[in-house]
């Protein structure tokens, strides 16, 4: 009989990464480029979630989308076109092709140019300080967690006996659904239901609660307002209590108000949430705490039931996002090597939904705002119907909202043709403690939506300026020559 034992390798590093997705190869980099010795674990795909099922392939999904909606909507500005179809598997390449332009930059081949020690392997703890896969055993003096998460697939009767999709999956399909019902009315939901509906699927969203229910309430409304207008059905209030059927023909029975209703498509995509990945770390030999939301850390990352273990990205539990896991990866290495105390949650963190039109916001919403704070909140928005930029190109819909407490910028949301980028305004100003008043003091270039910040901004003072008082104040320097 031949010995078929896998040889172990042994290692020491100053930092083991479990996770080559956003906050994972970003620490792995960092710790690479200041010359320490690095181990990377990754049992998947490199680049993690965002990357290969998550924000490139969904932004290239929704830019074709975008492709075939201005094809329909060309009529209105005088350009008559033949009404869109899609190539399903030509979309498809299309994705793929986007997710290989980027894959370079997060390719094993990189890593280990950085002088890392990549080791496509399951990770898991041995004890507090040694990490051990089936051909490698490393002893760390630091340790960061960063595994990331994956849908949450929740136990519905009858959900595990049919097909469905996830953000995993959806991508590679093999046929074009027809009519495709969405589980969960949050941001993965609805961004690709408005997506298919405008490829030409037929799509029912059924959210329990409220759709977009993170974001401020009207300009959710003003979002759900324009996907119903292209066709996306969206049932709020609805639970999913059973689904039945097989493939090409699923039901989804959902309870509304007492009373049942059927829901037939020809595919089902599960989009009601993420859970974080931390199955097979045999965390409890590494004595590092974690609950349902992930590894237990402070403000600073760290475990503290195991100092030399960090956790990053979406196995911190906290926000679910990439630039927050990038985020975390330079507290951590401020931390870590410069003995800086940055803490996680020292920056407010934006957050964009990328329907059209987009919601972004960030810091607290108005009702929240004024939970926390009461009558001392004040609002100022400006419309986008208003802006002559939005108006020059027919996208006037939505309006920039800033939340305010004593001259200070609290919170801000934006709903709009694009609201992600405009929104970077706002975090840089709250970000760096600017007040609102600075927000009217820069020159905004004519015409770009952007002005629709400062003009928010300049309303909340349009009392101040303009008012009884000011009035009496200019008239009376009126009088000196």
């Amino acid at each position: 009989m031949h010995d078929t034992k896998l040889q172990v390798t042994d290692h020491k590093a100053d930092l083991v990464v479990i996770g080559a997705g956003s906050g994972g190869l970003s620490a792995a980099a960092g710790a690479a480029m200041f010359g320490l010795k690095v181990v990377l674990y990754e049992k998947g795909e490199m680049g993690g979630d965002c990357l290969n099922y998550g924000c490139v392939p969904s932004k290239a999904l929704i830019s074709v989308a975008k492709s075939a909606q201005s094809a329909r909507d060309a009529g209105k500005y005088g350009v008559t076109l033949g009404a869109p179809t899609t190539d399903w598997e030509a979309v498809k390449a299309y994705v793929s092709q986007v997710i290989e332009t980027i894959a370079p930059v997060d390719s094993q081949e990189r890593f280990e140019g950085l002088g890392v020690t990549v080791i496509r392997e399951a990770a898991r703890f041995a004890d507090p300080d040694t990490i051990v896969s089936a051909t490698s055993r490393t002893r760390a003096r630091r340790i960061v967690v960063a595994t990331g998460s994956t849908a949450f697939i929740p136990p519905i009767e009858g959900l595990s006996g049919v097909p469905y999709l996830t953000n995993e999956t959806i991508f590679s399909m093999p046929d074009f659904p027809e009519h495709l019902v969405i589980l969960g009315g949050g941001p993965i939901g609805m961004e690709l239901a408005q997506a298919f509906t405008r490829l030409g699927a037929q799509t029912t969203v059924i959210e329990m609660g409220r759709a977009l229910g993170k974001a401020d309430p009207d300009h959710a409304a003003v979002a759900l307002g324009a996907l119903r207008a292209e066709g996306v059905t969206v049932l709020e209030g609805h639970k999913a209590v059973r689904v039945s059927g097989e493939s090409g023909r699923i039901k989804v029975h959902a309870e509304h108000e007492g009373t049942e209703k059927v829901i037939e498509g020809s595919h089902l995509l599960v989009a009601v949430g993420r859970r974080t990945m931390l199955d097979g770390l045999d965390l409890e030999a590494g004595k590092v705490e974690f609950d349902r939301k992930g590894v237990v850390v402070g403000d600073n990352l760290r475990s503290g039931s195991n100092s030399r273990v960090w956790a990053l990205g979406d196995a911190a539990g906290r926000e679910q996002f990439t630039h927050v896991a990038g985020w975390h990866a330079s507290v951590f290495s401020r931390r870590a090597f410069f003995k800086q105390r940055t803490k996680a949650d020292s920056l407010p963190i934006p957050a964009v939904t990328y329907t059209s039109p987009e919601v972004a916001q960030i810091g607290l919403m108005e009702a929240e705002a004024r939970e926390q704070h009461g009558d001392s909140i004040a609002t100022s928005s400006f419309p986008f119907h208003d802006n002559d930029r939005a108006i020059a190109e027919g996208k006037t819909l939505g309006e920039a909202k800033l939340v305010i407490r004593k001259g200070k910028l609290v919170g801000a949301s934006i709903v709009g043709e694009g609201a992600g980028d405009i929104i970077q305004i706002l975090a840089v100003a709250m970000s760096n403690g600017l007040k609102v008043q600075d927000l009217t003091n820069f020159i905004s270039p004519y015409p770009t939506r952007s002005e629709v910040v400062k003009r928010a901004a300049s309303a909340h003072f349009t009392e101040a300026l303009f008012g009884k008082t000011a009035k009496r104040l200019v008239g009376l320097l009126q009088r000196i020559p």
